[in-house]
């Protein structure tokens, strides 16, 4: 909650009863805090001052100018979920009762500070009922918005816009891959003119020839997809593990998953097969003698 101004360290008073907190791992890292140790939080960034306390009296003296400030005993330290809308922020945070919370945040100066609430989490035994519960709350109190929180929202989720772009870079990716494999296999089929005449020669009709050169694209396609998805498998490790240690986090940032080996595979040999069929066809209905001319 960005309430975690100064931690200062002290040592365990043998007879005080303090309340207990969480800390991130981050946040020990970097305070070099250990469970069981006592620190002080404070609501405000030292040297900042609130408008009540910069209200003064006829003597010059600031009025209210106390600080609440609180001392806790460290309970244990967690990992935050990972979250990929704060990658890269430093994850320096705490985890308080509520009680103890209001009791550090709360405004002296306003009665009901310990009483409002800005958000308030709704489960609902119907998940799909989510629409029609947001209408009824708006409806019912305005200004109050309600929307569901277990997927993204269209047009306001920067994911969305981020998925679009990834599908769109991955079909510019995949025509312009077959594009150039369609090029390769029309060099690759034209030089093998001097073999198709032979076997034209020797009896073979246009459709065996063409069957054969379908079985080596499939072939073909097939060893390609096969060592994409080893390659990926392989090499998924290193990479979550490099950018889990650039990012200091735990999400994960690369998963081959059988859904993603079906779908490669699906594309692949699909893609395989119709660049051989289009580089071949060109070269098997030409004529014998155009065929064995040089």
């Amino acid at each position: 909650m960005g309430i975690l101004a100064a931690v200062l360290a002290a040592p365990i008073p043998p007879a005080e009863d303090l309340p207990e907190l969480l800390i991130s791992r981050q946040l020990a890292a970097a305070e070099g805090l250990r469970v069981g140790e006592v620190v002080t939080l404070t609501a405000r960034a030292p040297g900042a001052r609130s408008a009540r306390e910069r209200r003064t009296d006829g003597g010059g003296r600031a009025a209210g100018a106390d600080v609440a400030e609180r001392r806790f005993r460290i309970a244990g330290i967690y990992e935050p979920a990972p979250d990929p809308s704060r990658l890269g922020a430093a994850r320096l945070e705490a985890r308080l009762h509520l009680p103890e919370l209001l009791a550090l945040t709360a405004d002296p100066g306003d009665p009901l500070g310990a009483e409002s609430v800005t958000l308030v989490n709704v489960a609902l035994a119907d998940a799909t009922a989510a629409p029609a519960f947001g209408r009824a709350v708006a409806a019912r109190m305005p200004g109050l918005l309600a929307h569901a929180t277990a997927g993204p929202r269209e047009g306001v989720d920067s994911f969305v816009v981020l998925e679009r772009f990834h599908l769109a870079i991955a079909i510019v990716t995949l025509v312009g891959s077959t594009i150039f494999l369609l090029a390769l296999m029309v060099m690759l089929v034209d030089e093998r003119r001097d073999t198709v005449a032979i076997l034209r020669l020797i009896g073979l009709r246009r459709r065996r020839i063409l069957l054969q050169v379908l079985f080596e694209g499939l072939l073909i396609a097939a060893a390609g997809a096969a060592f994409g998805v080893l390659l990926s498998i392989a090499t998924q490790g290193a990479f979550n593990r490099f950018f889990q240690w650039r990012y200091d986090t735990t999400l994960v940032f690369v998963r081959i998953t059988p859904r993603i080996v079906q779908r490669t595979v699906l594309l692949a040999v699909p893609f395989g097969l119709g660049a051989s069929l289009l580089s071949s066809w060109s070269l098997v209905r030409r004529e014998i003698l155009a065929l064995a001319r040089r």
